[in-house]
């Protein structure tokens, strides 16, 4: 068996990164608004335009690119304590079906932990779907008492 790598996505493979984001929709069994192409365009487009704040990470076997993850950066008002705070959302955590059940989720999950370690982030969220939620807790994750969410 091939050994997997995680790296930072390229910007050739935006393209394939939309793919993904289609087919975890469709395969969801939800209805686009849009077509294949089109979203693909303002998938790659939205991708370029977010650098600053979007780090994707992908997973690559046998040089095929088989799984995505992205960490979205969102500043925090400064503090006495700390005039330069910084906190991560985990995003579009996604292995191809066919290669799931193998550790490329649990790699992503902790290559998107050791990068928001490098920027000193002060902590990072994840929004799980109900199979995914051990996955998380097996890399630190928990429920907070603290942490609320509303609908606008």
């Amino acid at each position: 068996m091939n050994e997997s790598t995680i790296r930072t996505a390229r910007d050739d493979e935006l393209p394939l990164l939309a793919g993904m984001r289609w087919r975890w929709v469709i395969d969801r069994g939800d209805e686009p608004t849009t077509t294949r192409d089109e979203f693909a365009a303002a998938f790659v487009s939205w991708a370029r335009a977010h650098t600053d704040t979007h780090h994707p990470l992908v997973v690559v076997l046998a040089d095929e690119v088989i799984g995505m993850a992205w960490l979205a950066l969102q500043p925090r008002v400064p503090s006495p304590r700390s005039t330069d705070r910084m906190v991560g959302d985990l995003q579009c955590v996604y292995v191809e079906p066919e290669h799931r059940s193998a550790g490329h989720g649990d790699r992503l999950i902790e290559a998107v932990l050791a990068r928001a370690r490098e920027l000193d982030l002060e902590w990072v969220t994840v929004h799980s779907s109900e199979r995914a939620v051990t996955a998380y807790e097996r890399r630190s994750f928990a429920v907070s008492p603290r942490l609320l969410q509303a609908t606008p």
